[in-house]
This record gives structure tokens, C-alpha cells and sequence, in this order.
């Protein structure tokens, strides 16, 4: 597969059918430069109110949380819910600071926790697969981690050519390049020269490259067989982070996690297994901040029907 070509500027992007994308992207640069409690005060309002519209998302949210926690009380999921969905307005403002912020603002309201971590790991050498979990947070928590230590993203196009553009933008300044996420050769080679290369694992990516595995409650869930290959080929080092917004509103906090060992790189559906228990755990530091309005289990086995 050829090499990432990042999108340049187009004059094209001043026609009329960008203007409505324009005023978006102005009217959040304007708002993230407001003081950061004023920030978090908007976002998660602007959140709770948008469950009066995202109906569709709200009932695929609960509908994640009945089938991965089935014990849960129902008060307690509603409150999770709503949680939920403050997030989704926070991460709208998250992206814009992530793509905004100055890196001495970053640093007043964000910090990475064990970085001794990575450094150990950088030591020896070893190309390292850091394991982004699907959190409304991710945009921030990719810049926040970068600054300490620049990696590869891997990259999905927008389909909006200016967004795509800004994406880029926003994203480089905490990641050296990108790889195409369906550049599988590519990764393998970044990894093999020691590079850190983030890389999300958690989501339903369709039966092509999947194999079933258990995620939380539900005993078959599509999972891609990526990591496996990757972990095979490059034999990196697994290392997850978690960007959690602190509840106070006074911030941001990377957690890393130690390097899990023993991957089974023999086996697709055991190294599905291992992976969906890292995420797990991921996922249960800040269970509000992940995207459960995603339709994780979408793939079903031998035409089942669908849990939604």
C-alpha cells in the first residue's frame, strides 16, 4: 500500500458548500478559548440536552450497558447514561482543545500519570503498540500523551475534504505521521523500527478480519484480528492509556497501565480474548467516557439477529 499522503489546502475549501463547515470550526475555536470551568460547564449541558434529540444513540447506549452489565440496577444505568451523554458534549469541546490549545495550556489542565512507563520501555528499543480505547476523550488524550511522547496515528479519512484537512493539522502536532489504518504492512514496519504506533482494537469493524470473542457480558463479540497479526510480525510491547477527565472539572489524567505479558500470538480468537480483557479494564477506570453509543456488537454470528 502506498505511503499516507496528508491532505493539503485547497482554495476549493472557500466555496459555498464549506461555509456552513467554516462557521462550525470558528464558532469552537471561539468557544475553547473561553476560561476551562466555563468549558466543562457548557459541554456537559450541552450533552444532557442532546438527549433529547439523539434518541436513536441514546436507546444504542443503554442498550451496550443492559448487555454488558446485566446485574447493573437500572437506576445506576440510567445515571451512567446520563453521565454518557454529558461526555458527548464534552467531546466536542475536547477535540477543539485538542486541535486548539497551546501546549502550555495543555500542560496547566492535563497531566500524564507513570511515564517512567514508556521511558522504560524506549530503553529497550522495542517498538510499542499503544493501545487507544474508544473514550470520548481520545482526540485530547492522544494530544496529552503526544506531547511527552510523539508516536504514528493511525488514520481514517473524513469524508468533509476541510475537516479532513484540520483533522490532519490538529492531529500532527502531537503525532510525527500517519499510517493508513488499513496499511497493515505498514504498521509492522514502524514497529519494527521502534516506533510507537496508537492503535484502537475496541471497536465492531465488521465480519471481514474479525473473529468472536467475549466482551464484558456478551459471549460473542466481532473483534479484529489486527492486534494478533501485529503482535506476531512486530512483537511490540502492549501499552494501554486511559484519558480520563477528571470528575471534579479540574482537568484531565493519562493513566498508563503496566505492559500486560503472555499475548498468544498463535491464536486469533485467544489473542481476541486477551485483548477484550485489556480493554475491559481500560474501560471500567472511567465508564462514563466511553463510546457506548457506538454500536459495538452490530456483527453478529451465523446471521443472528440483531441485539439492537
Amino acid at each position: 500500500m502506498s505511503k499516507f499522503q496528508p491532505p493539503k489546502f485547497n482554495y476549493s475549501f472557500f466555496l459555498p458548500k464549506y461555509w456552513l463547515t467554516w462557521f462550525g470550526l470558528g464558532s469552537l475555536y471561539l468557544l475553547v478559548q473561553l476560561p476551562y470551568p466555563v468549558i466543562y460547564f457548557l459541554g456537559t449541558r450541552l450533552g444532557r440536552f442532546s438527549m433529547r434529540f439523539l434518541k436513536r444513540r441514546l436507546h444504542i447506549a443503554r442498550r451496550n450497558l443492559e448487555l454488558c452489565f446485566p446485574d447493573m440496577p437500572e437506576l445506576e444505568r440510567e445515571k451512567l447514561i446520563v453521565q454518557n451523554f454529558e461526555s458527548v458534549g464534552m467531546g466536542l469541546f475536547e477535540t477543539g482543545m485538542a486541535w486548539f490549545w497551546s501546549d502550555k495550556r495543555i500542560k496547566k489542565w492535563c497531566k500524564v500519570d507513570d511515564l517512567d512507563i514508556m521511558a522504560r520501555i524506549r530503553a529497550d528499543g522495542k517498538g510499542v503498540l499503544l493501545v487507544g480505547i474508544h473514550f470520548l476523550t481520545l482526540e485530547l488524550g492522544g494530544r496529552i500523551y503526544g506531547m511527552y511522547n510523539p508516536g504514528v496515528g493511525v488514520y481514517r479519512a473524513h469524508n468533509n475534504k476541510l475537516m479532513d484537512w484540520i483533522q490532519v493539522w490538529g492531529r500532527s502536532r502531537s503525532n510525527k505521521y500517519f499510517i493508513d489504518r488499513h496499511d497493515m504492512k505498514g504498521m509492522i514496519r514502524e514497529l519494527r523500527k521502534g516506533e510507537i504506533l496508537w492503535y484502537a482494537p475496541d471497536h465492531d469493524y465488521g465480519p471481514r478480519n474479525s473473529v468472536f470473542a467475549p466482551f464484558f457480558a456478551v459471549p460473542e463479540a466481532a473483534t479484529t484480528i489486527g492486534t494478533s497479526i501485529l503482535m506476531r510480525m512486530a512483537n511490540p510491547v502492549i501499552l494501554p492509556f486511559t484519558p480520563k477527565r477528571n470528575p471534579d472539572g479540574s482537568g484531565y489524567t493519562v493513566m498508563t497501565t503496566e505492559p500486560p505479558t503472555g499475548f498468544p500470538t498463535d491464536d486469533p480468537i485467544a489473542a481476541a480474548v486477551f485483548m477484550n480483557k485489556i480493554v475491559e479494564k481500560e474501560i471500567l477506570k472511567a465508564p462514563a467516557l466511553y463510546m457506548w453509543l457506538h454500536r459495538r456488537f452490530k456483527t453478529r454470528p451465523n446471521d443472528e439477529i440483531s441485539l439492537y
